[in-house]
């Protein structure tokens, strides 16, 4: 089984990352692969709601000169996938949300790609907005026909100055949790 982590930031390996990392420990105590994919390295354009994709169904976006199809291929290989923002005017970076957007598009026309697959969102908060970025992040899931994987709460953790999530014991405890719980769904429903 695979995981794949989607972080949002455009600080590469900040406090969304280390949020990933903490829940993708816990699923590799348990034997789950995982690979950590940063927008910030990546190029994404937004959406040109062109519609071809709906038209070729072939999975892909008719954008080829940035890294969105591989994405979606990789989303598509795996058996979960977390997402991972910071909250960015009281919701999801841009980055995340060219990711979101396209892929809702692609995925309209392709109906059923990632059907079934477990997923999970995180958020790391300076203050406010979580609510409004886990939410963005949860919607695009559910409505995807994924099985979402909670914890004790909402799966955010607070801090500004890259490093600040790991004071947050409550949250960091919460992404532990999570990823426990993503392994034990994973493992349930791979157990053929």
């Amino acid at each position: 089984m695979k995981v794949i982590g989607i972080n949002g930031s455009p600080r590469k390996d900040g406090n969304t990352s280390i949020l990933i990392r903490t829940v993708f420990d816990e699923l590799m105590k348990q034997g789950i692969e995982t690979e950590l994919i940063q927008l910030s390295e990546k190029n994404i354009e937004g959406c040109k709601a062109c519609r071809a994709c709906h038209k070729n169904k072939n999975k892909q976006c008719v954008i080829t000169d940035d890294f969105f199809n591989e994405c979606l291929a990789k989303m598509a290989a795996s058996d979960g996938i977390i997402l991972g923002s910071p909250v960015y005017s009281a919701n999801v970076t841009s980055q995340m949300k060219a990711l979101l957007d396209r892929a809702s598009m692609v995925l309209a026309g392709n109906k059923g790609l990632l059907k079934h697959k477990v997923g999970a969102s995180v958020v790391a908060a300076r203050r406010g907005g979580a609510i409004s970025a886990f939410d963005t992040l949860n919607h695009f899931l559910h409505s995807k026909e994924m099985f979402l994987v909670g914890s004790s709460y909402w799966n955010m953790a607070y801090g500004n100055a890259i490093g600040e999530v790991e004071n947050d014991r409550e949250g960091i405890e919460n992404m532990e949790n999570l990823g426990q719980n993503m392994a034990w769904i994973l493992k349930k429903i791979h157990s053929d």
